[in-house]
Formats: structure tokens, C-alpha cells, sequence
């Protein structure tokens, strides 16, 4: 059985994947209390000394915030630690399949989606760093996964708990009666995660390459956020009063400029990849759920 090393182990996409992958992969399960990757040197002796066959790195601090206030430290784990695991397993003859963001397009000013030729151009450091990392795997290793993930949602499942995700955020909201803003001046993709569980079999067994992992989507957030609100009235669960209570439009962020960092995913797909639509993809989730 193939022995994976995957970092971040306790993090919502790592535990969907092991999750629905447990008799079909070894995995090692690799948490913050097992490395610190601040410490480059503590790292490589951990990774070095670790047997496997391929490297799943999910690993990373994704708070904008934090990666705006503390740029060093954030670049270090980010980008530095990354490159490191890179390089460990390009020495070794290991596979890696490395996590990259959509992040790295949202500097651009030309409307998406963005194809994987397409050069990265991030106004944030998370971005930046994602980027950095995306380049030099692209220009080094010889076996290696880019997988460029658009915004991904699900529900929380035993001993899976999703990141905040557009079907959640809109399933708190309306449970909780408070009203809550979605962006209109952007553009993104999201992604059922569900996506990634059930295809990391042959994600493994893709050419070395970067690839755009997002279903399309042509709707602006809070477009996107009243199609998640009016499928939940149809299944019973929302009422119309409130949808028009709790799903509001945010006009002023990014109103100076408008974002589009959509991923074009035609390669995976030419791959075998199977992605969808936005719409789909809620409606799978909803009926996964079973509250369709």
C-alpha cells in the first residue's frame, strides 16, 4: 500500500482526504506537534528520517492577517519550509503534491479565469508566498503535483471540520438570524471539497504538473450566497423574509477595484478530473447532507 505523508493532518481538507482514502492509502499523519516548520533544520532531519512514498503538504498558515503582520514568519512556514520539503523529496526520488491557492491571481487586474500558463500576480503575502513556492517547484522538481484550489466548502463531518465555506457561511447566517455581508465586487470560483476526497486516488497519478482544482463559476460572492439561500428555501429549510434579512450585499469592499481570481480548470479536466459547476456542486453537497 503507498505510504503518505501528509501534513496539516488535523486540517479540514487533510482529514476529508483521509477520511475517504483509508483503505486505499497508508497515510502518516504529520501535526504541529510532530515539527515545527519555522525550524528548517528540525524539519529536514523529521522528513529524512520518514518513510514514504509521496508527500501530501497541506501544511500552512493561510491567515491573511497573519501573513500581513508578520511577513517573515509567515514566509518562513509558507515558503521556506515548502521549498525545503521540495527539495527533501527531489533528492529522494519522492513525489509531492503540494496545496497552491487561487491567491495567487488576486492581483490581477484583466478579468479570470486564469489557465496554469497564466503568470501570478498576488496582491497579498499569503499569495505571494503560495506563489513563490508554486514557481520554484515548477522550475526544480521533476515529480511534483501543483494543486491551485479555489475557495472550497463542505460540512462538518465526524472528526472533519470544514474551513468557513460559502455554504456554510450561508447556512450559519440564516440559522443564527444575523445579518451578514457577501462581497459583490469579486469574482471566484468554489469548490464542493468533497471533489478532492473522492479523486485523490488519481490526483496522485497525475503528470507532474500545476492544475487548477475548482469547479467554474461565473457569479459574484453574493450572487453566489443567494443561490446557496434560495435552494435552502426551496428544501424548507430558509424562509424568503430570511434570506432578505441575513443575505445582504457588501458593495464597498474591493470597490475601487473589482476581483476576478476564477480558475480556468480545463486541463484537470482533460486530465479526468471531474469537476462541475458551482450550482452543481451545492446541489451535491446539499443532497450529501441530506437536505435535498
Amino acid at each position: 500500500m503507498t505510504r503518505i505523508a501528509i501534513t496539516g493532518a488535523n486540517g479540514y481538507l487533510a482529514s476529508l482526504v483521509q477520511t475517504f482514502n483509508a483503505g486505499t492509502f497508508d497515510f502518516i499523519r504529520v501535526s504541529r506537534s510532530d515539527v515545527d516548520y519555522a525550524d528548517l533544520n528540525g524539519l529536514r532531519s523529521y522528513f529524512e528520517a520518514l518513510d514514504f512514498d509521496i508527500l501530501f503538504h497541506t501544511a500552512a498558515n493561510a491567515t491573511t492577517a497573519d501573513c500581513e503582520n508578520d511577513p517573515a514568519g509567515t514566509h518562513r512556514v509558507n515558503c521556506e519550509a515548502a521549498i525545503e520539503l521540495g527539495r527533501i523529496c527531489h533528492e529522494r526520488g519522492k513525489r509531492m503534491i503540494f496545496i497552491s491557492t487561487e491567491q495567487i491571481y488576486n492581483g490581477k487586474h484583466e478579468p479570470g479565469p486564469f489557465s496554469e500558463s497564466v503568470e501570478a500576480e498576488s496582491v497579498t503575502n499569503y499569495g505571494k508566498q503560495k506563489a513563490e513556492v508554486d514557481a520554484w517547484m515548477r522550475a526544480t522538481m521533476s515529480d511534483y503535483v501543483i494543486l491551485r484550489l479555489s475557495w472550497m466548502f463542505g460540512m462538518a463531518l465526524p472528526h472533519v471540520k470544514p474551513s468557513p465555506g460559502i455554504v456554510g457561511n450561508v447556512v450559519r447566517a440564516l440559522r443564527t438570524n444575523t445579518p451578514t455581508l457577501f462581497t459583490v465586487n469579486e469574482k471566484r470560483c468554489m469548490t464542493y471539497a468533497q471533489h478532492l476526497a473522492d479523486q485523490f486516488a488519481a490526483i496522485c497519478e497525475l503528470p507532474s504538473g500545476a492544475y487548477n482544482f475548482a469547479s467554474s463559476n461565473d457569479l459574484c460572492t453574493y450572487d453566489a450566497a443567494r443561490v446557496v439561500a434560495g435552494k435552502l428555501v426551496s428544501a424548507g429549510i430558509a424562509t424568503p423574509d430570511a434570506v432578505e434579512r441575513c443575505i445582504l450585499p457588501n458593495t464597498e469592499r474591493y470597490a475601487d477595484r473589482f476581483r476576478d481570481f476564477r480558475l480556468d480548470n480545463r486541463k484537470a479536466v482533460a486530465a479526468g478530473i471531474q469537476l462541475g459547476t458551482f450550482e452543481e456542486d451545492v446541489d451535491r453537497c446539499l443532497a450529501d447532507f441530506g437536505w435535498m
